[in-house]
């Protein structure tokens, strides 16, 4: 059957999509899952950074493309997990160096050496969004709980179902319950009236996720975050496994009243 291709994506920047992509390839790791991540942001490389393995590149995704590297060599194994793999982006380059058609032909070539192919795509709706959506059998959209971030991942899900790959999944990224709860924030009951699609994953505010980041150990290897379980949670549903979403606030009737709106999954 071959390797099903994640692209994680967004339509503003700074809500956490690399942060995401690195998460979810460890995680999917773990699983004992073969993993290959593509960092599509072109220019603007940093998904090596979060994973650690910035001083381990050779060559990247835009020397693959233009002949100078075969793909094996631009692939980089992970120091931890010999079955996850990074291609990075080129920092010098811009994204008109690749096309839809190369990241087609590109995992289609990794398809069947890979259970998981994840795609970083590069936030906003031009050119890189189109390189990194063209592969994709699912599409997660990452945002955040406030009304500018929301709007913008409603402008990528009209996107998607323009390009015939929508409507995708919303991960909801550093959801704080007490602002929810002030009426500061907005819910994952809002997200959804709003977007109108699955939420696939919450992830809540975590102090360790950023110091994890910098450091190159992503907070998903953290038995103690939050954040990191949700993402482990994520990957486990992207193998399929019905994993409820988590419980997190104590007996405020919130994870109920979500359970019942998504079906317990």
């Amino acid at each position: 059957m071959g390797a099903t291709v994640v692209t994680i994506t967004s339509g503003k920047g700074g809500v956490g999509k690399s942060t995401t992509t690195a998460n979810l390839g460890i995680a999917l790791a773990k699983l004992g899952k073969k993993v290959v991540l593509i960092d599509a942001d072109i220019g603007l490389r940093n998904l090596d950074v979060i994973m650690g393995l910035e001083n381990r590149i050779v060559y990247d995704l835009v020397d693959v493309v233009e002949g100078r590297s075969k793909l094996r060599q631009a692939m980089i194994k992970h120091k931890q997990f010999p079955d996850l793999y990074l291609i990075p982006a080129a920092q010098t380059r811009d994204k008109t160096a690749v096309s839809p058609a190369d990241m087609i032909q590109i995992c289609n070539k990794l398809r069947d050496e890979f259970d998981f192919i994840v795609i970083d795509s590069p936030a906003g709706i031009e050119r890189g969004f189109r390189n990194a959506v063209a592969p994709a059998d699912r599409v997660l959209i990452v945002t955040n709980p406030e009304v500018s971030a929301v709007r913008d991942a409603d402008r990528v899900i009209g996107l998607l179902e323009a390009e015939n790959k929508g409507p995708g999944e919303i991960i909801l990224n550093r959801l704080k319950m007490n602002m929810v709860k002030k009426g500061e924030m907005l819910s994952a009951h809002d997200v959804t009236d709003i977007l109108g699609i699955a939420i696939i994953g919450i992830v809540p505010e975590d102090e360790l996720v950023i110091p994890a980041s910098n450091s190159g150990v992503p907070v998903t290897l953290n038995d103690q975050s939050r954040a990191g379980i949700a993402f482990n949670n994520i990957a486990r549903r992207l193998t399929g496994e019905n994993v409820p979403l988590m419980k997190l606030e104590e007996h405020t009737g919130f994870f109920q009243r979500l359970a019942r709106f998504f079906g317990g999954s």
